[in-house]
């Protein structure tokens, strides 16, 4: 099974998914994660689950649907994000469905890997 997981290693804010990663590989075994980039070409599943920092939550919480989530303006090519990629891929057919396990900004490893732990192994249990 894969998991995505977004994120910037380079902006404080979005960057937790990423630092959580050693300690996901570590206790899901059987589980691939990886690392997109929303400005590239995605080879992915028809399925996917993914992991993001989500704003406005202050816990970890499991989005079954983009309709989720507000698209942010998108005024030039650079504004073009993961939602944009994943509505764009959805709308061609490319993927199916899509399992965001949202990350609340602001919060230290310990403070979420407990919850993240939980909903993973829910998701990837079905």
């Amino acid at each position: 099974m894969q998991v995505f997981v977004f994120g910037n290693p380079d902006i404080e804010v979005d960057s937790l998914p990423i630092r959580l990663l050693p300690s996901l590989r570590e206790t899901f075994h059987d589980t691939e994660f990886m690392t997109l980039d929303p400005n590239e070409d995605w080879d992915v599943p028809e399925d996917m689950i993914v992991i993001d920092t989500v704003v406005n939550t202050e816990k970890v919480a499991v989005f079954e649907d983009l309709k989720a989530f507000m698209a942010a303006p998108r005024l030039t090519c650079h504004d073009f994000d993961a939602y944009a990629n994943l509505m764009l891929m959805m709308k061609l057919g490319k993927i199916r469905t899509v399992r965001i396990v949202g990350i609340p900004p602001g919060k230290q490893p310990d403070e979420v890997l407990p919850e993240l732990n939980k909903a993973l192994n829910t998701l990837l249990s079905n």
